[in-house]
């Protein structure tokens, strides 16, 4: 890390550093930014949606992918989304790095979320095959939805209070039960 806190490393050189770390760490025009590390509350809901997810596209042309995968934006940025699914051809043949993500979801803390809505969504959006941006609360139980119209504008669908949590780009649907089940803590 001391050579790169030096000077703005290029994507090459941050991620053949990022390959010999144990931490997972985020890139964006040459700053490195360090993942935090995830609440319960977070893992839960990420295992939740990744299981059903992925029980869903069993036979698709479609695969889940979770938390340690990469995603590319452009020549400049490397993100780790919590779960992204991608129907193309070439991410599916990688083994690190996917460009063609068709939906991310992003579950929410305290710590995220307002990047998680704001910076991080703007650079979500500049991926061509992006059709779906989901933002999961684990503690408010919200789950907003951004999907892409045939204009290229960006619709918002708050499913908070819905039944399920529909994801159109994927033809799937997980019911909010599902998503947050177990996050109450065990009594006795």
């Amino acid at each position: 890390m001391t050579a790169l806190a030096r000077q703005k490393p290029t994507l090459d050189e941050f991620l053949a550093w990022e390959n010999q770390q144990v931490e997972k760490h985020e890139y964006h025009r040459g700053e490195v930014f360090a993942m935090v590390g995830g609440r319960r509350t977070h893992g839960r809901v990420v295992l939740n949606l990744g299981t059903e997810l992925n029980l869903q596209l069993r036979g698709a042309p479609c695969q889940v992918f979770s938390e340690g995968m990469k995603v590319q934006i452009a020549d400049d940025t490397i993100l780790y989304p919590d779960l992204f699914v991608t129907c193309d051809k070439a991410d599916l043949a990688t083994e690190v790095i996917f460009r063609a993500p068709t939906l991310v979801i992003e579950v929410l803390s305290p710590s995220t979320q307002g990047y998680d809505r704001s910076q991080k969504f703007a650079l979500y959006r500049r991926i061509e095959s992006l059709q779906e941006y989901i933002l999961v609360d684990p503690e408010t139980r919200r789950v907003d939805g951004f999907r892409r119209g045939a204009d290229g504008l960006w619709v918002l669908h708050d499913m908070s209070q819905d039944e399920a949590m529909v994801c159109a780009s994927i033809g799937c649907r997980v019911a909010l039960a599902d998503v947050f089940q177990g996050l109450e803590p065990a009594t006795g």
